[in-house]
């Protein structure tokens, strides 16, 4: 009986395995093109694709016909021919160890260890074929960020137990709606940067991103597996395989909508073509990598880089949605600019850009300090966090003999701050940590400069 069970679960376990795998196949196929048939559906030269399979040999060896498939991710009916041509050339040979097609294995010839280093000599990108830059735009376009909708049971599910003021959530979640840039502005301290990063949240549906492009046959990396998180596991090597059956493209990863953070480290070049010298490739500026997502500029302002320099960058992507970069031979292209763009800054607005920029921004989202409320609010929520016994008496001390005595604003920051610092010291002193006037003194005057 025990021997039947087993068996029955081992078969219910591998049912559901291959269901999973067949939904997470149809999933990908609504998102990602469908794999191409022919070199020319691949949208590359018939030379280019025969210099990414040299390099892959060189660098590699000896390799199976399944691995280059799973390597260069195209199918073997595309393969195939160029393989054969190869060998024809005698750039390579192939050793098969039995009948099967996938025992077939592919090594090159000194002719074709030469022409790798003069191919490598030209670039060194080696990996996933790219796709064409036509294929990548109307991708961007078919998956716009503008797609999605945004509902205010949304917006409350994911800034549940957050302290923020009810007519800010209601500017972000028609912000988001909008799929325009989005300025967020206020003093230090007040829960801008915090706000911005937790929009994350209301991103909904996949995006399939390449692992790269090709402009004029020169590679443009674009997905980054620190910025871009996958949704669907990629297929394996089995997957590819001789199932010459329509598949989805395995050139394209299946992602979360991107979100990347800049902040005072962005400078004017990063915001364009980053090409590498010695590999002879280039990687995409982050806001490539954010395209059908999220892009936070935060601490507008701060950057090496005067922010009007930076501001003007922007004024044409954000106007008419698409982006020129250059590559270094000077051949300029267009790209689709498709971001939900959020600068973040606590300096005035005036200070940053004029006016003619200012309107081009969708919404203008003030965050300024709390009421004695939300600061109770918070301040309760910390002491739970971090083990401290919230007093209420503690609480108007701080308030009162502090914040209100020295002018300091109740910014968002200053409860977790203060909490912190008290806790740190009554660690120290090996003193129960409590919210007493003496620790409360002491952290406060800690936290804070004088002249």
């Amino acid at each position: 009986m025990n021997e039947l069970t087993e068996k029955v679960n081992e078969i219910m376990k591998i049912g559901l395995t291959e269901h999973r795998q067949q939904a997470h196949e149809e999933r990908r196929k609504t998102l990602v093109p469908m794999q191409p048939r022919t070199i020319d559906e691949t949208g590359l030269s018939f030379q280019f694709i025969v210099e990414i399979l040299t390099k892959a040999l060189f660098l590699r060896g000896q390799m199976r016909l399944m691995d280059l498939v799973s390597y260069v991710k195209l199918p073997v009916l595309v393969l195939e021919p160029l393989l054969a041509f190869m060998r024809t050339e005698r750039m390579c040979e192939a050793v098969r160890s039995s009948e099967a097609e996938t025992a077939i294995a592919y090594s090159l010839t000194e002719l074709g260890r030469l022409r790798a280093e003069d191919y490598l000599r030209k670039n060194q990108y080696v990996g996933p074929a790219p796709v064409s830059l036509a294929a990548y735009i109307k991708q961007v376009r078919q998956q716009s960020v503008t797609n999605m909708h945004v509902t205010r049971e949304q917006l409350l599910s994911v800034f549940d137990g957050l302290v923020v003021k009810e007519r800010i959530l209601k500017q972000f979640g028609a912000a988001m709606n909008s799929g325009r840039a989005i300025f967020v502005y206020g003093p230090a301290g007040s829960g801008k940067t915090f706000i911005a990063e937790h929009l994350a949240g209301l991103l909904s549906g996949d995006v399939a991103i390449p692992h790269a492009i090709v402009v004029d046959n020169e590679v443009i990396q674009v997905f980054d597996p620190l910025s871009h998180h996958q949704s669907i596991p990629a297929d394996d090597a089995g997957s590819l395989s001789l199932d010459r059956r329509s598949q989805s493209d395995q050139r394209w990863v299946t992602c979360h909508r991107p979100v990347i953070k800049t902040g005072g480290e962005l400078t004017l070049s990063m915001l364009d073509l980053d090409f590498d010298e010695s590999a002879r490739f280039y990687q995409a500026p982050p806001q490539v990598k954010a395209n059908n997502g999220l892009l936070i500029i935060d601490d507008l302002g701060r950057q090496l880089t005067p922010a009007i320099d930076i501001m003007n960058r922007w004024i044409v992507p954000l106007d008419r949605h698409v982006d020129y970069l250059a590559l270094h031979t000077g051949k300029k292209f267009m790209l689709p600019f498709d971001v939900i763009v959020v600068f973040s800054t606590n300096l005035a607005p005036s200070k940053l850009a004029d006016e003619a920029f200012l309107r081009r921004l969708g919404y203008k989202i003030y965050v300024g300090p709390l009421s004695e409320d939300e600061y109770r609010i918070i301040a309760k929520q910390v002491c739970e966090e971090i083990n401290v016994p919230f007093s209420e008496e503690g609480l108007h001390y701080l308030l009162h003999e502090h914040h209100y005595k020295t002018g300091r604003p109740l910014s968002a920051c200053i409860p977790r701050d203060i909490l912190e610092q008290l806790r740190d010291i009554a660690r120290y002193e090996d003193q129960p940590a409590t919210m007493s006037k003496e620790l409360l003194d002491w952290a406060w005057n800690n936290y804070f400069t004088h002249d």
